[in-house]
């Protein structure tokens, strides 16, 4: 009985994250360059401001997935972790893909310059 419960309660689970899901997302890689759009309330006003960066990292887990998207500006490594799900989320464009051999790139954090660079993958 215990067993059938926790069976119910899952699909109710996942129904309810079914509701939350984006359906129209493009297909997300490790060392893509992306440009997100995310949604900025200022007083009355709702703005999308983008962010540009390489997806260093990828947590896949249905509704609570993320993207750990990392930029340089002015010589400063910056690195943002977006919910691809969430509201406040507006768009997601891939502008290039590279060729990578790892699943986190979290060795870009140590390189400086054109050493940094990752080469790129074209479809």
């Amino acid at each position: 009985v215990k067993f059938m419960v926790s069976l119910n309660t899952q699909k109710t689970i996942d129904k309810l994250n079914n509701n939350f899901t984006k359906k129209d997302l493009p297909i997300i890689r490790i060392g893509d360059n992306v440009k997100i759009g995310v949604k900025i309330i200022e007083g009355n006003k709702e703005r999308v401001q983008f962010y540009e960066g390489t997806v260093i990292a990828k947590k896949n887990s249905s509704v609570n997935t993320t993207l750990t998207v990392r930029k340089v500006l002015q010589g400063i490594g910056v690195e943002r972790i977006f919910l691809v799900h969430s509201p406040k989320v507006d768009s997601i464009n891939v502008l290039r893909s590279s060729k990578v051999r790892r699943s986190k790139l979290y060795y870009l954090r140590n390189l400086k310059g054109k050493a940094s660079r990752l080469k790129q993958q074209f479809k």
